[in-house]
C-alpha cells in the first residue's frame, strides 16, 4: 500500500517564494512538501485501487475548465492546529468543487476538518515562528492560471513527489 495525495501545484516563481517562506519559518517539512493547494489529503491506497483512482481523476479533470486562482494574505488555523497559510482569495469555489469531485471517486477519504483551500507556509513550529510567518506574508499576492492538478506519492524518504498530472478541460 502507498500513500497518495491530490493537489494543485503552485507554479514557479511563486512556488519558490512560498517554499522559501516555509524554510524561513523553520518548518521541518519545507523540503518534503512542495507548495500546493490540497484536493485530497494523504490517503492510503491499495495497489488494486490505483488504476480506478487514476481513471476517476482523469474524468474529473476533463470535466472542469481551467480557472484563475489568486493567493493573497495570510490566515491561520490556530488554536485548533498550529498552521499558518497563504489564503486562496480567488478561485475558492473552483477549488471546493474540484475537491468534492476528486473525493467522490473510488478511493474514499473522510476529512478531519472542513475543506479550506490554502497553501501552508508554517506548520508545527513555535508560536513565535508562526506569528512571524503570518506577519511576513500578510501582504503577499500572486495570481496564476490553474490548468491541471497532480497525483502525488509519499516516498519512503518522507518527500511528496508528483507522478501524474491531469489537464483540466481535456475531456
Amino acid at each position: 500500500m502507498k500513500t497518495i495525495g491530490v493537489s494543485i501545484p503552485i507554479p514557479a516563481p511563486f512556488a519558490e517564494e512560498l517554499q522559501a517562506a516555509r524554510l524561513e519559518a523553520g518548518d521541518p517539512l519545507a523540503d518534503a512538501v512542495p507548495p500546493h493547494v490540497t484536493l485530497m489529503p494523504p490517503t492510503p491506497v491499495e495497489p488494486d485501487a490505483e488504476d480506478a483512482l487514476q481513471d476517476h481523476l482523469a474524468k474529473v479533470a476533463g470535466s472542469v475548465t481551467p480557472f484563475r486562482m489568486t493567493l493573497r494574505g495570510t490566515g491561520t488555523f490556530r488554536p485548533i492546529s498550529p498552521v499558518v497559510f497563504v489564503a486562496v482569495a480567488e478561485g475558492i469555489a473552483n477549488c471546493e468543487q474540484l475537491e468534492r469531485a476528486v473525493r467522490s471517486g473510488p478511493v474514499e477519504r473522510v476529512l478531519d476538518f472542513p475543506y479550506h483551500p490554502h497553501v501552508t507556509i508554517a506548520h508545527g513550529v513555535s508560536d513565535e515562528a508562526l506569528q512571524e510567518a503570518f506577519d511576513g506574508l500578510a501582504a503577499y499576492s500572486c495570481s496564476m492560471q490553474v490548468d491541471s492538478f497532480s497525483l502525488y506519492e509519499h516516498g519512503h524518504d518522507g518527500v511528496w513527489r508528483p507522478y501524474r498530472s491531469f489537464a483540466l478541460g481535456a475531456g
